[in-house]
C-alpha cells in the first residue's frame, strides 16, 4: 500500500472538492477499496472519507417511490420494512450476496461501484487491461470460469460482481450523483458500461462525481418476483449466473416482465426484445424458453466458462417460472424452489 493523503469532509460540497483530483477515491464501507489498496491494485493519492455525510437516510420520494441513501448499509436496506414489503426483489438480491458481516459494512453507493473479482485484475503480476490499459487480458486464453459470456470484447471479459445491481436493473432504478458539474440523475441502464475498448471505465460517472442516492420507482413488483443465484457454494460466493425477475400478471397474462442477468457480463444484462415478447403472453415453459433464447443471443463461451450458456438458459426459465407462480427463491433455504 502506498502513502496517501486523507480527508474527512463535513459536507457534500467539501467532499466533492476533495474528491475532484485525478488520483482521489471516496471511502465509504471500504469492503472493496481497502482490499484493492492492500493488493496495490488501487493506488489513490487522496482518500476522501465520506462517512460523516448525511447520505444514510432511506425515505419516500415525492413520486411515491423510495430513495436509498448512498451510505445506508446493505443490511439496513435489505431489512428496511418498506424495502421488504414493497421491493422484496431488492431485499432478496442483497441477502444473496456476501456475508452478514460484509453487508453490515458495505454501502449502497459502494455496491454500485465495486470492481470486478477477476483473478487477473487482482494479481498485479499478470496482464489486465482494466488495471493497466494496453497490457492485455490474461483471462482470454487463461482461466476464465467466472468470466463473461455476453457483452465482452477482445480487451476484457470480466464480469460485474454485484447482486444488488442486478435487482436494481430489473427495477429500473435511478442513480443520483453530484460532482464538480452539479447534480444529475443517471438511469440505471446507463450507469454501468460494457468493456469495449475502454475496460478500465466501469461506469459513466464523471471525474469527482459522488453517488448520493438510489431512487426506486413506485412499482416494486411485490407479488411476482424472484432472485435466483447459482454459484459454486451456497454462501459467500459470487454468481456464476443470477437472474432477477420482476413481473406483473393481469387476468392470467403477463402484463409486464423485466429480466436482468448477473454473473454473465460487465454490467447487469437485459434484453428489451425478450421482455417485449413476454408482454401479453400466458406464463408457460415455451414462452420462458423463447425469452431465454433471446436474452442469450450472441452469448459466447470460452475455454472454462462455456457451461454458463446452458446454465443461464435453465436459470432464466426457472426464475421466470418462480416469479409467475409467486414462489420466489428463498435466500435462507437456498435449495432451488
Amino acid at each position: 500500500m502506498i502513502r496517501f493523503d486523507f480527508a474527512r469532509p463535513n459536507d457534500i460540497s467539501e467532499a466533492v472538492r476533495e474528491g475532484a483530483g485525478d488520483h482521489a477515491a471516496y471511502l465509504a464501507g471500504g469492503t472493496n477499496l481497502v482490499d484493492l489498496m492492500k493488493e496495490n491494485v488501487a493506488r489513490p493519492l487522496q482518500v476522501v472519507d465520506i462517512n460523516g455525510l448525511p447520505l444514510r437516510e432511506i425515505a419516500a420520494t415525492e413520486s411515491g417511490g423510495l430513495r436509498l441513501g448512498a451510505l445506508a448499509t446493505n443490511s439496513e436496506t435489505a431489512y428496511d420494512s418498506r424495502v421488504q414489503s414493497r421491493y422484496p426483489l431488492l431485499a432478496s438480491a442483497i441477502l444473496a450476496g456476501a456475508s452478514p458481516q460484509l453487508r453490515n459494512a458495505a454501502t449502497n453507493g459502494g455496491n454500485l461501484n465495486q470492481r470486478t473479482r477477476c483473478y487477473y485484475f487482482y494479481d498485479v503480476d499478470t496482464p489486465c487491461n482494466k488495471r493497466v490499459p494496453g497490457q492485455g487480458c490474461g483471462a482470454i486464453g487463461g482461466r476464465n470460469r467466472i468470466h463473461a459470456i455476453l457483452g465482452a470484447s477482445d480487451k476484457c471479459i470480466a464480469t460485474h460482481p454485484s447482486d444488488m445491481c442486478v435487482a436494481l436493473a430489473a427495477l429500473e432504478a435511478e442513480v443520483r450523483v453530484t460532482g464538480p458539474g452539479g447534480d444529475r440523475v443517471i438511469p440505471f441502464a446507463d450507469y454501468h458500461r460494457l468493456p469495449g475498448d475502454e475496460p478500465w471505465r466501469d461506469n459513466n460517472l464523471r471525474p469527482g462525481e459522488l453517488v448520493t442516492a438510489i431512487d426506486l420507482a413506485p412499482e416494486g413488483f411485490a407479488e411476482n418476483y424472484t432472485y435466483l443465484k447459482l454459484r459454486d457454494r451456497l454462501s459467500y460466493a459470487f454468481a456464476l449466473v443470477s437472474v432477477a425477475v420482476a413481473m406483473r400478471l393481469e387476468e392470467g397474462v403477463i402484463a409486464e416482465a423485466r429480466v436482468a442477468l448477473g454473473g454473465v457480463a460487465h454490467k447487469p444484462w437485459r434484453s428489451t426484445e425478450a421482455e417485449d415478447a413476454l408482454r401479453g403472453a400466458e406464463p408457460s415453459t415455451g414462452a420462458f424458453e423463447a425469452a431465454a433464447r433471446t436474452l442469450l443471443a450472441g452469448a459466447e463461451g470460452h475455454e472454462d466458462n462455456a457451461f454458463k450458456i446452458p446454465l443461464a438458459r435453465k436459470a432464466i426459465v426457472r426464475a421466470l417460472s418462480q416469479a409467475a407462480a409467486g414462489t420466489p427463491q428463498s435466500q435462507t433455504d437456498k435449495r432451488i424452489a
